[in-house]
Parts: C-alpha cells; structure tokens; sequence
C-alpha cells in the first residue's frame, strides 16, 4: 500500500523556507492567483475519477459540497481560506488519502501556511476530549507527563478538538484516527495539529496561555512561548526518512519478551537496508520468550510487515481482503496538464480493466491480490502487536493480515482505515493553477467483497491508554502482550 509519505522522496518539492525564530511575525501571505474558476474546473475533473467520491456521499451531498466549497473558495481572500476551504471540502469526502498535502507543496506556499511560531511548546496525546502531554518542551518545567491541558488560549480543550476536526483527514466515521493525526508525538516534521491549530487559532502575543492540572494537582493558568517549525523539527521523536541507519529499534525485555518498535513504513527514499536489519532481528527473536512488533504511531509506507508474517504462515496468504476498483481508463485533457505522479502508467491504469457497470472498472493489475508466501526461516515464539488508530494503510492491512493468519494476537486500540475499504494504490498529485495548493488524489478504490462496518480493525485485547499510565510511564498494552507472550510460550 502507498500513503502519501511516497511523494517525500519522489515527487516532494521543497518541504519549507528558511525557520523563523521565535517571536517573529508570521511570514506575508502569498497572493492567490485571480483564477478561481480555473481551480474549481480542475477540481471537479479530479473529483470526476476519485473513487472515494461516492462511498460514504451520496451525489446530491457532493454537489452540496461543492457549491460550498465554490462559495467559500471565490470569497476567500487569502491563501489561507483557501487551503482551509479545500481542506475541508476533501474533509467531507472520509478519504484518509486525500487532503492537501503539507510535504507536496511548493517552497512559496509551504512557507506561508506553515513556518509559523503559532506551535504549542510539548507533546500530547488525544485521549477521548482530554489532551494529555507526553513531553515538555516548554522549557517552564510546568508540563510533566500525565498532565490535562484543559483550555489553550481561553478554548477549552474538546471545543478546540471540535474546531480542527473538520479539517482532518480519515476513512469513514472513524474519529479515533482523527484524533490520532490531531496529537503531536514528534513523529513527523509537520504536525497536522500545527498547522491547523496556527491557521485558524494562532496564539496573541506569541504566547498560549493554558489551564492545566499537573498529576496529583489542581487546576491553574500558566504561559508558555509559542514555538517555530525549527523547534518543532529539533524535538523530533522519529529518525528521518532519508537517513542511512535503522528507523526502527529492537530490545529484549527484563522477562525476556523481546519488542520490536516500528513507528513508521515509508522507505521509498531510504538509505537504509531495513529487510537484512529486520531478519536478523526475527533471527534473534527465536532466542527470546515471544516478540511483541509495536505500530501504534504507524500510519503506512510500504508492506514491511510481509516478512514477519512470511515466518508465521504454513501456507500462500492473501493479507488484503480488498478488490481494487477505478472510475477512468485515461487521465482527460483537461486534468492531465495540472497532475503529476512517479509512474506515467498510472494515467491511463483504466485501459484493458474489465467494465464492472455504474462507471466502475477493474483494476488490469490488482496489486491488491498478491501473497504473502511462506519463509523457511521460522519464527517459533509467540507474536503479540500493538495497534492503535493511526494504523490506516500499509498497517491496517497488516493487522487485517495479522487477523486472517490467526498467528499474531493483537493488543491495543482500534484501528485507523476503515472495514468498508480505503482509497490509495496510486496517486495522481493535483496543483490548483490559481492557487498553486497541491492536493492527493488516490486513484484505486479498494472495496470488501462483503458488506462491512464503517470501523477499523479491534484489537483482539482491548487495552486503551490512560493519563494515569502516561504519568507513571507505564504502558498497559505491552504489559498486556508479554504477558500473554509469556504465558503462551
């Protein structure tokens, strides 16, 4: 599966201008361009192949959607109403593959959207409505783990998640992804809640003042400096993608259950060699009391998950439960000057696919079908995973995989993606030519062959995190999988 991590080391323009420093004023915003009627004729050619379009909006929902995003785009008057209008718009089709995307940008609109000091200064994490800090990066010492930040600026803290929800991206109804992408863990160099959070509620003053309640305290008002993009990047939790060593760590447990962390997939433009670091790891696993492969933070990337599940199985698995369906043959005339992509096949992928009727038809080459096969080199321990709901492409199907083999049990939390299908395979990535706002546009719609929930994937042990276990530095889901790795050994 690709996610738009692809595009970062293929097709990905520069990411952003020059840092700020802290308490700058934010950069002058770029002009907008005098053709809105031009970007909302390509974006009705792009939204006429989306295979998404119709899933979860019926035709008359998406005309309304469009004669609203019509209106707000033609009134806006800077670009940032118009990156918010078309972030919404894409919002409203429940696509967790299409949205304007922040490291496909030009240099000129990457910078004005999103090298703001606007940045809340620590970690946190959505727990239901309570945003909870996982990192103080304030430099007060006011913001220990485990803390609740109950208001930010005046805006109590479930408004403010009510505020930016409509401008993020998931498959179906599942809010629990939305809330996963609105946390800030230091896993990407732009947060999705940092740049809406400094679009549409920037701090007065250069400083956010919060009402919080510290573990074990009561609540009070502190205030804390609004950060810039260079501070962001320099409490970066995840190794970059383009790096030459591992991304991912691997350590034996004092019971000895050893824990494989892999916080992110996307190695399109990695130097590293991950397939040889990850079969000596599932080598040294074999020593070990069990192995529990942690993906909470991971959205997707590329099917790395295969070569753990090939040691598990007896037999060829077909780990995507999904058929892949298109709504074009060939990119039309008039979208084909405004797209770009990394494989000149995907503009006329429709050509020889079988008409399925209603405008739909098959994907020729339905990447989707192909088999995990067996490996020789066995793994012999119990394997427990960890998921949670940004698992919404490449490793929402290794947990359905994981699910369908019946080797792997699954602990945590439900996942991202959604049992209806997703929307991704390829991409074509779409620039307004007034605006010059980039946007994805999936191209495969993967569809069940049965009817199915409008959910993600639940785990087969159910165990949320909590502030207290944050505070503490416990971590109840692991616990939870050594020790059934422990009993099951």
């Amino acid at each position: 599966m690709n996610r738009r991590d692809i595009l970062s080391g293929l097709a990905a323009l520069p990411l952003l201008a020059p840092t700020m420093r802290l308490g700058a004023s934010p950069p002058p915003r770029t002009t907008i361009g005098d053709q809105p009627g031009a970007d909302l004729a390509v974006l009705r050619e792009a939204m006429a192949i989306h295979p998404g379009l119709h899933r979860y909006l019926s035709p008359a929902a998406v005309e309304r959607n469009l004669a609203d995003f019509a209106r707000d785009y033609t009134r806006a008057e800077t670009l940032d109403q118009r990156y918010l209008a078309l972030s919404r718009f894409l919002t409203a089709l429940r696509c967790g593959h299409s949205y304007p995307n922040f490291f496909n940008q030009s240099a000129a609109v990457a910078s004005a959207l999103f090298d703001r000091p606007t940045r809340l200064p620590f970690h946190f994490v959505w727990l239901g409505r309570d945003m909870v800090v996982l990192a103080d990066h304030s430099g007060t010492g006011a913001l220990p783990r485990g803390t609740r930040v109950l208001a930010v600026n005046g805006l109590p803290s479930g408004a403010l998640l009510d505020r930016l929800m409509p401008y993020t991206r998931a498959d179906g109804h599942n809010d629990a992804k939305r809330r996963s992408l609105l946390g800030v863990g230091g896993a990407e160099d732009i947060e999705y809640f940092d740049v809406f959070q400094g679009l549409l509620l920037p701090p007065v003053g250069g400083v956010h003042r919060l009402t919080i309640v510290p573990p074990g305290g009561t609540a009070r008002r502190i205030e804390v400096p609004a950060i810039d993009s260079a501070a962001r990047r320099a409490a970066m939790t995840r190794v970059p993608e383009g790096a030459d060593k591992a991304r991912w760590t691997y350590r034996v447990r004092p019971d000895g259950v050893a824990v494989l962390e892999m916080p992110g997939w996307a190695m399109y433009n990695s130097k590293w060699d991950w397939r040889t670091w990850l079969a000596d790891r599932l080598d040294d696993a074999n020593r070990t009391r069990g192995l529990v492969i942690d993906l909470r933070l991971n959205e997707g990337g590329e099917d790395c998950g295969d070569p753990i599940l090939a040691r598990l199985i007896d037999h060829d698995l077909s780990g995507w439960g999904f058929a892949g369906r298109l709504r074009f043959r060939e990119v039309s005339a008039a979208l084909r000057p405004h797209v770009t992509t990394w494989d000149k096949s995907f503009y006329s992928m429709g050509v020889g696919g079988a008409d399925l009727g209603g405008g739909w038809i098959a994907r020729p080459d339905d990447g989707a079908a192909m088999l995990i096969q067996p490996d020789s080199r066995r793994l012999k321990v119990p394997v427990a995973a960890l998921i949670g709901p940004a698992n919404s492409s490449a490793t929402f199907g290794f947990a359905s995989a994981a699910r369908l083999s019946g080797k792997i049990r699954l602990f945590g939390e439900p996942t991202g993606g959604n049992r209806r299908g997703i929307n991704g395979g390829a991409f074509l990535f779409t620039t307004l030519p007034g605006s010059g706002i980039e946007f994805d546009l999936p191209l495969v719609g993967y569809f069940p062959s049965q009817p199915q929930p409008d959910t993600g994937l639940v785990p087969d042990v159910t165990v949320p995190m909590t502030a207290r276990a944050i505070a503490a530095g416990t971590d109840p889901a692991l616990d939870a999988a050594a020790a059934w790795a422990l009993a099951s050994g």
